[in-house]
């Protein structure tokens, strides 16, 4: 019977110090998905989504609303330009610059209007980082410079790295 604890207590300690443990960057979580551009739902999503701006009231209720848009436009981007729909990509991330830019002065408003925004600063900073470490990765797997050409339109040039670039940096600036 000791002979049978002292063989366990050996593979527990074995498996410890044969498994390593891999950490995320940012333990802040992005949501998934939600309608994406082409789909049937989309446009009324979009309507929905202006209906909802006016129910989050108050300066914490409108910081939280805008990173929640900043996170799903930042999803939809990231989705976007790995399907390599670069139009459709370069305007949500713009869509989810817009947006974090609008949480740093309602969150400002609340700490200025005396409430307690420890907590949200914190949960601002790990979105900031979060987002950081997406759009890096978006960077990677971007081309610099894309041409877009629609069949009745002039062609338009989408410049990209330099869209991911200014975004890198809103998120910096407010860390």
């Amino acid at each position: 019977m000791k002979k049978l604890g002292e063989m366990l207590l050996f593979f527990i300690i074995l498996t410890f110090l044969l498994t390593s443990s891999v950490r995320a960057q940012s333990g802040y979580v992005l949501p998934y998905p939600s309608s994406m551009p082409g789909s049937s739902v989309y446009k009324v999503h979009l309507v929905w989504e202006k209906i909802m701006e006016f129910w989050y009231f108050g300066s914490l209720a409108q910081f939280e609303y805008n990173l929640k848009q900043s996170d799903k436009y930042l999803v939809e981007s990231k989705t976007l330009f790995e399907y390599k729909q670069y139009l459709l990509g370069f305007k949500a991330l713009e869509k989810s610059n817009h947006y974090f830019k609008q949480s740093v002065p309602r969150l400002e408003m609340a700490k200025s209007e005396g409430k307690n925004v420890e907590l949200k600063e914190d949960l601002f900073q790990q979105a900031a980082k979060k987002h950081i470490e997406e759009i890096e990765k978006i960077l990677a797997n971007t081309p610099e410079v894309f041409v877009w050409s629609p069949e009745k339109e002039d062609p338009s040039t989408l410049e990209i790295h330099k869209l991911i670039k200014k975004s890198i940096n809103i998120r910096k600036n407010a860390l």
